[in-house]
């Protein structure tokens, strides 16, 4: 014997319908079945409705009976030939007409009271298990129609009636036993004693269908609705969530608690009492295997699922009165339960000093008033706090057997939800290790959930969201890099780049589940396309709240660098070739250092000095393993050495820097570049992050701006204006040739203290090599004090540069694991 129920969803339409008689079909070849039907649908919602608008004297509620009467008429039209047709258009008819009676009875006392409402939920399921057995004896099955109420006992509790199963259990077998065929069975419904109808609660019908299987001994019970199982997470907050193929009778239990709407603990009691494995199974995909709940214990991951539980408040009873006094607690939930409220969650320190329970927030003003009477004594003595009550909070539960004796559970969990910035307000875990429970803000809810739901399930699989402002050059390519390789980091790194979020100086544009990096648009001509504001877009990346975001910054401004601070204090790691935060003031460089570490987030700068360079973590790396710098010689700009290396082959110096300028190499106007103060504010990171207290002050910088070309309306005017120095540079070069050396524009820093400008060196010089817009960094500390360590490469250039955020955006990517 096989029991098998279909929720409303399943026989919502004549379409479901027909597939659920597919599945009867298929299920009745192999064993003998009974069928547990819910309402059409809404129906029991819609009926609900209506008595409440009967009560407040609204007259709408007619229209509404009438409208559910036609949907049912035009299921029997459509589910049964029309010369059969004639008694079941009776039965329903008749049903619908003694409604009417009793919403008109309703509607002139304006009284609806429990056992009236449980009889108007009955109809739902009377109607549509009459009408299905119907159609089913047209399909050639020999159906019979049982109303539960006439086998299934409980007490007067209406609404959420308690079952008398010894008594049920006797009716269900004698009826079973006198009656062969296939059953079809009303579910949610059922009576007293004395005949009265009642209703079992909460997901009503999947009870009915265990109180059959229990009484029956029945092989299995299938629960058919319009989801695959019972799933790792809330699939509408987490879209990575996927079925769980088997869970213990404990395991579903603990996540249907928290929220799990797909079974509820009633209805899995009478079948875990006898056994009974449960299979949770999809209408629209029967082919799926969906979920096994039985009382075996695969081994497998260290959790099955995550659940959590809205519109929830916290209760903080405190004072220091209440140290050592044994009958705090007993005080507390004998005053709750008094006013008949539950308890969802319950987290106290053992100091004792403080008891905090989390409640359904539409309790919380009546649970307050409740602990304040029964404390007044204690609160006007001042040995207790009045009752703090902070609402808009949520939980969420972290559920699985494999958690016992086996550590790190707890230990993962709350570090994914810490390095994410999700504030846990309240813990609880039990002696059984089967839940962990903690209470975070509702706002912070969605992002809690992926967030542990990486960290247990998709931990080989890592998605980064990034939020990129500066999308010119730098920018560009990056996301062209991110578009070309991100199968491959996929497939061959477990990682996966989404971008959701792109601006420009003018626009900025958002997508919800990341933009189409093969394709994608300029910010100005997104669908989403808004004036850019920094403040909004900030705002608008910590809305979207998902777990793993990074703060991209591909450009050279200081109003993006001056928001860095508010970035990081929302634990938001930051990837940027901007140089303006770091070659600030010095109290602001140590104090985004500081913050990043406090908040336990990374802030990646890589490309700051030496575009792509592995220069900055080297340098770090040295410094973490106990060396010290005693000096840094280097050429940092990738352009300036371009123009320097081509300027020796005989090009004027003006037309050397034109050049540049239409390679890339340069910034858009070239006097940033030739005045040295790119280069300034690189080796004055260098020299901070070697630990020294450099301020720009401490630089002495040697500008190749000719005095007169300082100040030009634009560019093409200093490039006229440079054309008359060219013979000046020409001397620089030819003194330099005749002593056999070179120039190149360098740093050098030492003793806390830096130079920048052209240098001629002679080829005893590893800068004498120097070609093109390549860079190099010599550093002479105490351990690589005879030979320097030398890093040298490409240093100018939007690919390269890009390529070098890309690599920080991976090794985040590393880190976050």
């Amino acid at each position: 014997m096989k029991i098998l129920k279909f929720g409303g969803s399943s026989v919502a339409n004549t379409q479901n319908i027909r597939k659920v008689f597919e599945i009867l079909k298929s299920a009745n070849q192999s064993e003998e079945i009974a069928v547990v039907f819910s309402a059409f649908g809404g129906v029991t919602e819609i009926l609900l409705k209506s008595a409440e608008k009967a009560m407040m004297g609204d007259r709408s509620y007619i229209d509404q009976i009438k409208a559910q009467e036609e949907r049912h008429f035009d299921i029997v039209k459509e589910l049964i030939p029309i010369q059969l047709q004639s008694a079941v258009l009776t039965f329903v008819k008749v049903r619908f007409n003694e409604l009417e009676d009793l919403y008109h009875g309703i509607f002139l006392i304006k009284e609806c009271s429990p056992r009236t409402l449980d009889y108007v939920g009955s109809f739902g399921e009377r109607l549509s298990a009459y009408i299905l057995s119907e159609a089913l004896k047209v399909e050639g099955y020999p159906a019979i129609y049982l109303d539960a109420r006439t086998v299934i006992r409980t007490n007067n509790r209406f609404g959420n009636a308690k079952v008398d199963f010894p008594m049920t259990n006797d009716l269900i077998l004698d009826f079973f036993h006198h009656n062969p065929g296939l059953k079809v069975i009303t579910g949610f419904i059922a009576s007293t004693e004395k005949g009265e109808t009642t209703t079992l609660g909460r997901s009503g019908s999947d009870y009915t269908a265990a109180i059959f299987a229990s009484a029956l001994q029945a092989d299995s019970l299938e629960i058919w609705t319009d989801v695959s199982g019972v799933m790792t997470a809330d699939p509408r907050l987490v879209y990575t969530s996927f079925t769980i193929p088997q869970l213990t009778y404990s395991e579903a239990k603990e996540l249907s608690h928290f929220g799990a709407k797909v079974i509820f603990p009633a209805t899995m009691q009478p079948a875990m009492k006898k056994g009974i494995p449960i299979y949770i199974k999809n209408t629209f995909e029967p082919g799926n295997p969906g979920t096994l709940i039985n009382g075996d214990h695969p081994a497998g991951k260290l959790i099955k699922g995550i659940s959590s539980m809205s519109g929830i408040s916290l209760l903080n009873i405190e004072g220091t009165g209440l140290i050592d006094v044994v009958d705090v607690s007993k005080r507390v939930f004998g005053a709750l339960a008094d006013a008949s409220i539950n308890v969802v969650l319950i987290s106290q320190a053992s100091s004792e000093h403080s008891v905090c329970v989390a409640i359904r927030t539409a309790e919380a003003p009546k649970a307050k008033e409740a602990i304040e009477k029964e404390f007044h004594f204690e609160i006007r003595n001042g040995e207790m706090d009045p009752v703090v009550v902070v609402s808009e909070m949520a939980i969420v539960a972290a559920v699985g057997e494999n958690m016992k004796h086996n550590p790190g559970a707890s230990g993962r969990m709350f570090q994914s939800l810490g390095r994410n910035n999700v504030n846990v307000y309240a813990i609880a875990q039990g002696s059984s290790e089967l839940n962990i429970s903690a209470v975070v803000s509702q706002a912070d809810l969605q992002k809690a959930l992926n967030v542990l739901h990486e960290a247990f399930f998709l931990s080989d699989n890592k998605v980064l969201h990034l939020f990129l402002v500066g999308v010119g050059l730098i920018g560009k390519a990056l996301i062209k890099m991110i578009a070309n390789q991100r199968d491959k980091l996929q497939r061959e790194n477990d990682l996966d780049i989404q971008v959701h979020g792109i601006a420009n100086s003018r626009f900025m544009a958002f997508h919800e589940d990341g933009f189409d990096l093969k394709n994608c648009p300029e910010p100005q001509d997104a669908e989403d396309s808004r004036p850019m504001d920094l403040e909004n877009f900030i705002s608008q990346m910590e809305e979207m709240n998902f777990s793993n975001s990074v703060f991209v910054d591909c450009t050279a401004s200081q109003e993006v660098a001056d928001i860095y601070e508010r970035v990081l204090e929302a634990s938001v790691p930051i990837v940027t070739p901007n140089k303006k935060a770091n070659s600030g003031s010095l109290d602001n460089y140590k104090s985004l250092k500081k913050l990043a570490y406090k908040r336990g987030v990374k802030f990646l700068y890589e490309t700051n000095v030496a575009a792509g360079l592995p220069v900055i973590n080297t340098l770090q790396d040295l410094i973490l393993s106990g060396d010290k710098v005693i000096r840094i010689e280097a050429v940092l700009s990738g352009s300036m050495n371009f123009i320097f290396s081509e300027f020796e082959k005989g090009i004027p110096f003006s037309e050397v820097v034109r050049q540049a300028k239409e390679k890339g190499y340069t910034e858009p106007d070239p006097r940033d570049d030739l005045s040295g103060m790119d280069v300034a504010r690189k080796i004055l990171i260098l020299g901070r992050e070697a630990e020294q207290d450099l301020h720009f002050e401490d630089i002495s910088i040697q500008s190749m701006v000719p005095e007169n070309c300082v100040k030009t309306k634009d560019v093409e005017e200093f490039f006229d204006k440079l054309k008359a120095h060219d013979a000046e540079f020409e001397e620089i070069l030819n003194q330099a040739k005749k002593k056999g050396e070179k120039l190149r524009f360098m740093a050098v820093l030492e003793s806390g203290k830096a130079k920048v400008g052209l240098n001629s060196l002679d080829g005893s010089h590893p800068f004498y090599t120097l070609k093109g817009s390549d860079n190099m960094i010599l550093f002479t500390t105490e351990r690589y004090h005879d030979f320097p360590m030398i890093i040298r490469g490409p240093g100018a250039g939007a690919d390269v540069t890009a390529a070098g955020v890309f690599a920080d955006v991976i090794r985040l990517g590393n880190y976050t694991r």
